[in-house]
């Protein structure tokens, strides 16, 4: 029977979600060994995509086939026992035999939070990037306005890719809750590193080392030296995944 999970994780002591032969510390690779116990046979599931190591999520969706001789909530009982505090399955839903959640259409949404302040980040340092200087908020909310639409991402990704780097984003904020910065960006699909790339553009056009127009630009197939630093991991989350 097919089945639709939704998890939430801390990535701060995994590889990402991927997991890789002889390598123990992904996220995948933990689900699957505990639904393979339950099951008594090797299970692998199949994630919405696949975040990057130091990459957290509240809303991550994977696919699996499962025997079916257990309810739902039988079986999110069992894995949360089974699974370390980091990691945890929100819930079980049957799903249609098509489903597939990489390759059902989809839309994600992510946000990148930046510590704003000048107080120290305690509590949060696991998951806010904690630059040394305070951006202009202002400056970045104006600039991500005009990532939404159907543009080409190339110089927003890092590795090689034989695939199209045209990507549509239907919404792309800026706004500043308490001490952070939250940039939330919702589309259709997102190229290595994109996000961490989108955040840290914004932040150099926040800390006034590019032009606050630059982003146009960009997305007019500009390469990928000339688009802004890669922000660091722990500051990003995969929210929720929405399907069509």
């Amino acid at each position: 029977m097919n089945y639709k999970l939704t998890l939430a994780y801390d990535g701060t002591r995994y590889r990402g979600w991927q997991r890789l032969p002889g390598d123990k510390q992904s996220i995948q690779g933990r689900i699957e060994a505990v639904l393979s116990r339950m099951e008594g046979t090797s299970v692998q599931i199949h994630g919405s995509g696949r975040t990057d190591a130091g990459v957290h999520a509240l809303g991550q969706v994977a696919s699996v086939q499962l025997s079916g001789d257990r309810s739902p909530r039988e079986i999110l009982d069992y894995v949360n026992r089974h699974l370390p505090n980091d990691i945890g399955l929100l819930s079980v839903e049957p799903a249609e035999p098509r489903f597939h959640a990489r390759l059902t259409p989809s839309r994600k949404t992510y946000r990148y939070r930046i510590w704003a302040s000048d107080a120290p980040c305690i509590f949060e340092r696991r998951f806010c990037y904690c630059p040394e200087r305070i951006p202009d908020a202002d400056a970045m909310s104006a600039a991500a306005g005009a990532f939404p639409g159907t543009h080409d991402f190339a110089a927003f990704h890092t590795g090689r890719t034989n695939k199209s780097t045209v990507r549509t984003i239907d919404r792309a904020q800026v706004a500043r809750v308490g001490p952070e910065l939250h940039f939330t960006v919702t589309g259709d699909g997102f190229l290595y590193n994109m996000v961490r790339i989108m955040a840290g553009t914004l932040l150099e056009i926040g800390w006034g080392e590019r032009p606050a127009d630059d982003i146009p630009r960009l997305l007019s197939g500009a390469a990928r030296a000339e688009a802004g630093f890669t922000a660091p991991p722990q500051g990003l989350c995969l929210m929720e995944v929405t399907y069509l």
